[in-house]
């Protein structure tokens, strides 16, 4: 690496694998509470077809259980709970989205506890007292309103249907306790001591209201709000935590190469670049004449077209698994093999290297449509064994790999111009890979001597 000639220098560049930059992230405090809003309209999505879901099931129920036809007035109440549901749905994404969605919430709970509490019409229904009406279990279909809330990961949105169950719900049944016909415990015992015998006569009278029950449900209301409030809350924080690392995984990649930025998370910075040697292919690619080809351009215009080599260059190296170890000027150097073990990274090198040419091609025909100048694009491919991990000092580091490898396949990028073809790969690579599958890919074979090493080496060319 000490010896490696450098390209280009006043071009800008970008380090891939170094953490000091040229340029700032682009801004992503915002990506969090997108994805979370995101993930909260999904949720609204997902929390109206399980109301859907909830209707048809209580509906097909009260048709069972309720006899004809009453159960069209139930069927009423269920059309209503649709549209207090559907309409909130349609204007999700309205500004005062939320806002609307917490006032039918509000409907949502009136409706069902009137649903619950008002007697039938007494042409479809039974002339009972409406002190009957609260001693039926009909009070966990308000708590599935909990559960409705709960799944929109909204743990505001939870709180709000918890305690609109406890105002709305409360009024219901004071209102039916405040009437004169109300049998009430306080009223009889204040007459003196009641017998067990007398008490449980009392609960049995149809007009008699106790408040027990209501304390129970205002109790499990409470602690059901609560609970759920946490766990949604919990599922939130969990959302956002992977949202965020998702987030700083993205930018990471931005800046060096994708599986760099995932194994420094997956394994933890401290862990991650301990020196090892292993077999490694290296590749270099550079533009050639690119001074000569970009000498009429203007900046901007030079500027394009290096961003747009690198980021046509960059999405095939990563299609096969290539770690981008840096940005040299007009060129790039690629390794296969360097984070984990790959027994066939020679035969991914040699295929990256192939289709970088095909897209280069593709690339030049759309650039000769338009009236410019073809991009021509040399590759030297070398592979050996390699000492790679982290170079640099306390405020900067590297992931890069070091060894003979790493200068023999800078020179064979070199040595294309002077053999001239467009791949040079050396014996050693074309074996590790398979001789037998890439040898008739190449048009000639040659041994060459190499600037700056004493001893020939036998390459293979691909015009």
């Amino acid at each position: 690496m000490s010896d490696m000639k450098s390209r280009n220098v006043g071009f800008p560049h970008r380090v891939a694998n170094g953490l000091r930059l040229p340029w700032p992230p682009t801004s992503s405090k915002d990506r969090p509470q997108a994805s979370t809003r995101q993930a909260e309209l999904e949720g609204l999505q997902f929390a109206f077809y399980a109301r859907l879901t909830a209707i048809v099931v209580v509906s097909a129920w009260l048709f069972w259980i309720v006899p004809w036809p009453r159960d069209l007035y139930y069927g009423t109440y269920a059309f209503a709970f649709f549209l207090l549901g559907y309409i909130p749905y349609l204007l999700r994404r309205h500004p005062y989205g939320e806002t609307i969605k917490l006032g039918f919430t509000v409907l949502d709970v009136a409706l069902v506890s009137a649903a619950i509490l008002l007697p039938p019409p007494t042409l479809v229904g039974t002339d009972w007292p409406v002190q009957t009406r609260l001693r039926g279990q009909e009070f966990l279909y308000v708590l599935l309103l909990l559960a409705e809330a709960a799944l929109t990961y909204s743990p505001r949105r939870v709180v709000w249907t918890g305690l609109s169950i406890l105002v709305i719900w409360s009024i219901g049944v004071f209102t039916i306790y405040s009437l004169p016909d109300t049998m009430r415990f306080n009223d009889v015992a204040a007459e003196g001591a009641l017998s067990s015998a007398a008490v449980l006569d009392l609960s049995f009278r149809p007009t008699f209201v106790g408040l027990t029950a209501w304390y129970t449900q205002l109790v499990a209301t409470f602690l059901f709000t609560l609970l759920l409030t946490l766990t949604v809350w919990r599922s939130r924080r969990t959302l956002l935590n992977q949202v965020e690392a998702e987030v700083v995984r993205a930018d990471l990649a931005r800046y060096v190469s994708p599986d760099v930025a995932a194994a420094l998370i997956n394994r933890g910075g401290s862990d991650f670049g301990a020196p090892a040697t292993r077999t490694v292919a290296v590749l270099f690619a550079d533009i050639v004449g690119f001074t000569k080809l970009t000498e009429p351009l203007s900046p901007e215009r030079t500027f394009a077209l290096l961003r747009s080599f690198q980021e046509r260059s960059c999405a095939i190296v990563f299609k096969h698994g290539g770690t981008l170890d840096k940005y040299l000027g007009d060129g790039f150097m690629a390794t296969f093999g360097s984070i984990e073990l790959q027994p066939d990274a020679p035969a991914r090198a040699l295929a990256c290297a192939f289709e970088l040419q095909q897209e280069i091609a593709r690339w030049n025909g759309k650039r000769s449509g338009r009236g410019a100048d073809p991009l021509r694009v040399s590759v030297g491919i070398h592979c050996g064994p390699v000492t790679v991990g982290n170079l640099g000092g306390r405020e900067r580091i590297e992931f890069t790999v070091v060894g003979d490898v790493v200068n023999v396949a800078s020179r064979l990028e070199e040595a294309t111009r002077e053999v001239g073809g467009s791949i040079v790969a050396s014996e050693d690579c074309i074996r590790a890979a398979g001789a037998q599958e890439w040898i008739t890919r190449f048009q000639s074979s040659r041994e060459i001597q190499l600037r700056g090493r004493q001893q020939g080496i036998i390459v293979h060319i691909s015009t």
